[in-house]
């Protein structure tokens, strides 16, 4: 027989409520989803997480250049050109 025991965490009520609807919508208890992690923290020993992708202005701007074929690289005809204007004419020295 297995026995249960009682967790008391303090949240955000909002994460809570959030969490709790996504719980519902999906047809799993909270409750499972959260023994499920803890189960994974104990066996695994890490945590992790997730952090959403959101672009900065720069990364924004950079996004919006290249869909627009604005602001792509330099096009070069040689290898050698191409050294030559980001290392400088003495590249092969280096």
């Amino acid at each position: 027989m297995k026995t249960s025991t009682t967790i008391l965490i303090k949240t955000d009520k909002a994460v809570k409520n959030a969490a709790k609807k996504a719980a519902e919508e999906i047809g799993i208890p909270l409750s499972t989803i959260l023994n499920a992690y803890l189960r994974a923290f104990a066996r695994d020993r890490r945590v992790e997480f997730e952090v959403p992708h959101i672009p900065n202005a720069t990364t924004r701007k950079a996004i919006a250049d290249a869909r627009a074929g604005h602001d792509i690289s330099k096009e070069y005809s040689s290898v050698e050109e191409m050294f030559s204007d980001i290392l400088g004419s003495d590249w092969r020295k280096i």
